[in-house]
């Protein structure tokens, strides 16, 4: 090979080397001059934990964050051990003091109820409950349907009605309980408990009898406006908006003539006649 290409090859090498080293040095000192970034540990969760669990010392565990800590993280162990989980928790996550019931209120549902809110269970079916889709968190407004008290006897034409009768309700939890049949036989029941003030609590109260079918509405979470509705009965859903014609019973009641009593005194001979409105005008 010749001479002349093999001292370019070298020179290049040595060229090549000695930038490689001085990259190599450049960016150590850099490295070595960088302060190490300050990490802290927080307490976190081992497993999965569900909403209204006590926490435990084998519910925990702790990570280490870089940086400053935020604002609620638990750093300690025993700041956690026995308080309620008002918020699913997930593994790896840091529990956070909002996440948390406060030290001595327990566990389970009355944990995460706010104060001045009542709980109040409905009992539901798999349809009624918007078909499994009600969470704890989500919104949804309350109907009730049926026949209203004495609407049989006095206008029957009316017939079933609906009528909305709370709305933008908050869901604390929803799930199942055992009751029995008329038979005494156990069935597995629907229950949703709602976040709702002690007037609303006495509304659903009243609503949760056997004559009044209860059914959920979900509603988007962004979603607060109050819509006033009227309601409406069965019987609107067949005349296409024309007006009601009155039941028989009232056409009745308005053909019917009213009686006019006339007293008439013959000497000494007194007596009563009931004549009808229309004989009363001729």
């Amino acid at each position: 090979m010749n001479r002349r290409v093999l001292t370019i090859l070298l020179l290049a090498f040595v060229i090549a080397g000695a930038c490689a080293f001085i990259v190599y040095r450049i960016v150590g000192n850099r490295l070595s001059a960088a302060k190490p970034i300050p990490t802290t540990s927080v307490v976190a969760a081992a497993t999965d934990i569900k909403l209204g669990a006590i926490l435990t010392a084998s519910n925990l565990t702790t990570v280490q964050m870089a940086g400053t800590p935020p604002t609620g993280a638990i750093l300690k162990a025993d700041d956690a051990i026995g308080r309620g989980v008002i918020s699913d928790l997930y593994a790896g996550e840091p529990i956070m003091e909002n996440r948390l019931a406060a030290k001595g209120s327990g566990g389970g549902l009355a944990a995460i109820i706010p104060p001045g809110m009542r709980a109040c269970a409905v009992k539901v079916d798999d349809v009624v409950g918007v078909a499994g889709f009600v969470t704890p968190g989500m919104r949804v407004d309350v109907l009730i349907s049926g026949i209203p008290p004495g609407q049989q006897a006095q206008n029957a034409a009316e017939g079933i009605q609906a009528r909305t009768i709370l709305q933008n309700i908050q869901v604390l939890s929803a799930g199942t309980e055992i009751s029995k049949d008329p038979e005494g036989k156990a069935k597995q029941v629907q229950v949703v408990n709602l976040l709702v003030t002690p007037e609303q609590a006495e509304t659903l109260s009243l609503a949760s009898n056997q004559q009044i079918k209860i059914q959920l509405v979900l509603r988007n979470l962004l979603d607060t406006k109050t819509a006033q509705v009227p309601g409406t009965a069965m019987v609107n859903l067949f005349t296409d908006g024309a007006p009601r014609r009155p039941s028989s019973d009232s056409r009745s009641r308005r053909s019917a003539p009213e009686a006019i009593t006339i007293e008439v005194i013959n000497g000494s001979k007194t007596s009563e006649e009931k004549l009808s409105s229309s004989e009363g005008k001729q």
